[in-house]
């Protein structure tokens, strides 16, 4: 059994973001992992960290707490987030911000150019939803959202990426088309971690 934690990174609620993070839930849960299902939408906090100084750092409010708790609870990491102008929603990159804290998620260390991944011992997976085509994100625009998560946030904090699933296009998408990126993110859920 894997300790799984899912974070529904759309800033709004009833997303179809949030219909994939359900999916993967559901059938995660259907193979016996424990699941723990948490929605940006619904979380309240400061996305803005305010301040130049690591030292300074502003008190983790109720919900970021409970996030940082599930984190270290977890194995495997679940990230679902819309792609907006090439990266992340404002809200969610906050929650980083806020959330990945030296000392707690990783740690400088003297004389070395990278830091001391304290999160090391997980797996972390990511969801995205674009209205841009796959082909033309990783092509034309470099997939540089992808590049973010996965190197500059994921493996920099040593949550090891397992895999960074496109669904897209949303946009002008039918019914057919939704159930089918709904059945692939419950595949991906039965196979978890």
């Amino acid at each position: 059994m894997t300790r799984i934690l899912i974070l529904d990174g759309h800033p709004a609620k009833g997303s179809f973001c949030g219909a994939l993070a359900g999916e993967y839930a559901e059938n995660a849960l259907k193979k016996g992992h424990e699941v723990r299902v948490l929605h940006l939408s619904e979380m309240k906090f400061d996305p803005d960290f305010g301040t130049s100084d690591f030292k300074n750092a502003p008190e983790l409010e109720p919900d970021l707490q409970a996030l940082w708790n599930d984190i270290t609870w977890c194995d495997h990491v679940v990230i679902a987030y819309p792609l907006w102008w090439g990266g992340h929603p404002a809200k969610l990159k906050g929650l980083f911000d806020r959330v990945l804290l030296p000392g707690k998620a990783f740690k400088y260390v003297s004389g070395k150019a990278l830091p001391e991944k304290l999160l090391e011992g997980r797996t972390a997976e990511v969801l995205v939803t674009a209205d841009t085509p796959g082909w033309i994100f990783r092509w034309l625009y470099g997939a540089g959202s992808r590049k973010q998560t996965e190197k500059q946030i994921l493996s920099f904090c040593g949550l090891k990426p397992k895999g960074y699933h496109i669904f897209s296009p949303i946009s002008g998408s039918n019914d057919s088309a939704r159930a089918k990126m709904l059945s692939r993110a419950g595949h991906l859920g039965r196979k978890a971690a």
